[in-house]
């Protein structure tokens, strides 16, 4: 990664601005005021921080324009979100902001390599619609984010849909007491969702021996194809609460079931 690049993303980082503290304190007020002008001020004279922090990354073996748009990223983030009555420097609680966005970039960018002008279009559109954000005070259109970026609908979906991260079906989503609620737990498979064994002709006096809120439960998930959040907002218990019932009820109908099996 060649650090000692003058220009990066077009910016000439030889003559890069340098803030003084009560500079910074009167950008700041002016940008909880919604002066995007200062914003921008400010950004520019913090890009000297991104820059020393992607130097961290330099064995990474990573095109330093990336880095910079990333660690970029997370410096408006960190400027949108720090709150000057914490009595924290600035720089304090942006570094560590910055190096997680770049940390988050690296693992995403190691599983699936994504085209440099899709790269390229997605920090586009992701700088875009964070400024439209403040803006309008609500989440912007794609319709929206076109027109201030010049891409195309078609062509932002496909970059917002390039940066995506993949997830395991089995990542936890949610904990409650030692139950963990995955990914798994919400999706409805409506191709498979009766298993071989519920086939079995013992089925009914499984279920029959279930509590009836426990019974309920797997006619939902398992005849009906209810997601458990489904479920949940139909019985009106928690999704967590839905998934130790289900466990327990499917524990008990495969025990039971094995023991009719061996009987026969």
């Amino acid at each position: 990664m060649a650090l000692y690049k003058v220009e990066i993303c077009g910016v000439n980082t030889a003559k890069l601005p340098l803030l003084s503290n009560e500079e910074k304190d009167e950008l700041f007020v002016r940008i909880k005021q919604g002066d995007a002008m200062a914003r921008e001020q400010y950004i520019r004279g913090n890009l000297r921080l991104v820059l020393s922090i992607i130097q961290r990354f330099s064995g990474n073996n990573e095109n330093v324009d990336d880095l910079f748009q990333i660690g970029c990223i997370g410096l408006m983030k960190a400027i949108d979100n720090f709150d000057v009555t914490q009595g924290v420097k600035f720089s304090t609680y942006a570094v560590p902001m910055i190096i997680g966005e770049i940390r988050r970039y690296l693992r995403d960018n190691n599983s699936i390599r994504v085209s440099r002008s899709l790269r390229d279009a997605a920090y586009k559109a992701i700088y875009a619609k964070e400024t439209l954000t403040r803006e309008l005070n609500r989440d912007p259109s794609i319709l929206e984010i076109s027109q201030r970026t010049g891409l195309t609908p078609e062509e932002i979906n496909e970059a917002f849909d390039a940066i995506q991260t993949p997830v395991s079906l089995y990542e936890p989503v949610y904990k409650e007491g030692g139950d963990a609620l995955y990914i798994m737990d919400q999706v409805c498979d409506k191709k498979n969702r009766e298993d071989v064994w519920i086939e079995e002709i013992s089925l009914k006096d499984a279920m029959g021996r279930l509590p009836e809120r426990e019974r309920l439960i797997i006619d939902l998930r398992f005849f009906q194809g209810k997601t458990q959040m489904e479920v949940a907002e139909e019985i009106h218990i928690s999704q967590a609460q839905v998934s130790r019932l289900e466990k327990n009820a499917l524990k008990g109908m495969k025990a039971y079931l094995s023991e009719r099996k061996k009987e026969k």
